[in-house]
């Protein structure tokens, strides 16, 4: 079984970024795909990237291309999610996530996931 925990949020200025890590313990880290998601107060969990478990293939959504970007350094069982240009719209509690499937975009195909980390953009 995968455990996650994810590190890096905080409090960022509109315009600036963060970078948020996921580390990885037990279970073999480099045969999940890895996904990021978030969570805004009084909306549905949404996803935000995803790369595949060898990093040869990353996913977006369209609210974050160009801004996010996904990486994962399987040495170090750890994925993240660099953020620039962030804005007051990324505010939410955002979750990393390990799926056994090729790259899922739902997070419903997703089999552990991290507790989360508050990521708060003020305008």
């Amino acid at each position: 079984q995968v455990q996650l925990v994810e590190s890096g949020g905080g409090l960022v200025q509109a315009g600036g970024s963060l970078r948020l890590s996921c580390a990885a313990s037990r279970g073999t880290f480099s045969s999940y795909a890895m996904g990021w998601f978030r969570q805004a107060p009084g909306k549905e969990r949404e996803f935000v990237a995803g790369i595949r478990w060898s990093g040869g293939r990353r996913y977006y959504a369209d609210s974050v291309k160009g801004r996010f970007t996904i990486s994962r350094d399987n040495a170090k069982n750890t994925v993240y999610l660099q953020m620039n240009s962030l804005k007051p719209d990324d505010t939410a509690v955002y979750y990393c996530a390990a799926s056994s499937g090729p790259l899922p975009l739902s997070d419903a195909e997703y089999d552990y996931w991290g507790q989360g980390t508050q990521v708060t953009v003020s305008s």
